[in-house]
């Protein structure tokens, strides 16, 4: 048979870099870049270090990371959901708010990141 187009296999799918839970550190660090200016964004390598720990961890350190990881992701969320209904109301950012957003996506990495430390 004729092929006017030349035939390739179908892509395959791309393997993640990182297990799910610890891609949301980026994802995280990008949120708090949104509500502090010295927040910082992604690491990386501070990603491919807690990957490698993610792998020699135990699953209960795993279990932990992963719910804790998605609770804060749920928090970034509201926050930034909340922000963002205020621009869109037309009202000034609060800047209270932000940093009350920022200090809990802050406390909330710092602990993602000693879990597979203990």
């Amino acid at each position: 048979m004729l092929h006017l187009f030349a035939q390739s296999p179908a892509p395959q799918p791309s393997e993640r870099l990182h297990p799910e839970p610890v891609t949301r550190l980026a994802s995280l660090r990008n949120a708090l870049r949104v509500v502090d200016e010295f927040g910082g964004g992604p690491a990386g390598d501070m990603d491919d270090e807690v990957s490698v720990r993610w792998e020699s961890a135990d699953e209960a350190a795993r279990r932990c990371f992963d719910r804790r990881s998605a609770e804060l992701v749920s928090v970034a969320a509201a926050g930034l959901e909340a922000v963002s209904f205020q621009r869109d109301q037309g009202l000034e950012t609060n800047i209270a708010a932000l940093r009350v957003i920022a200090d809990e996506l802050k406390t909330g990495l710092k602990d993602l990141e000693q879990i597979f430390s203990r």
